[in-house]
């Protein structure tokens, strides 16, 4: 295949969007502006795609730009990040994961928060215990203590 047939294939756009907050500034804007699409056209779609979740929660989002300047776009769960620390109560990690510890959850947390991201694609093919355990991952490069 050469370049030039490669260059006329879909192009994906990996960002990550508060719910109910795209709009056609950075990163948005820029991102599709560059591959000729109305940013306009995906904030509305997605803003209303997202109206059920809570405003701001990030949503990693896919999008697929064709040829002709047409999306689609698949939303994911929000980040482990994201809902450990809210779960944990606090703003951000840890500087020195490992040393310092900066909050705790549950290991019920720790299911809870499984079963939701068990529901991405990417990881439908796991069980809830594998996708439990690079959450605990998650939870201890964070600096966030899991308690039983």
């Amino acid at each position: 295949m050469s370049k030039a047939a490669g260059s006329a294939s879909a192009q994906i756009v990996r960002i990550l969007i508060g719910a109910g907050k795209a709009a056609p500034t950075p990163p948005v804007g820029p991102a599709l502006g560059a591959r000729g699409v109305k940013s306009m056209d995906f904030c509305k779609e997605f803003n209303a795609r997202t109206a059920h979740i809570e405003p701001g929660v990030p949503i990693p989002t896919l999008i697929t730009v064709q040829p002709d300047r047409t999306f689609t776009f698949v939303t994911k769960t929000p980040p482990v990040s994201y809902f450990l620390k809210k779960a944990a109560n606090i703003e951000k990690g840890t500087g020195r994961a490992g040393h310092d510890f900066v909050g705790t959850v549950s290991l019920k947390h720790v299911y809870e928060i499984a079963k939701i991201k068990a529901t991405d694609e990417h990881l439908k093919h796991l069980g809830l215990e594998a996708v439990a355990s690079t959450i605990l991952r998650s939870a201890r490069s964070l600096g966030i203590r899991v308690v039983p």
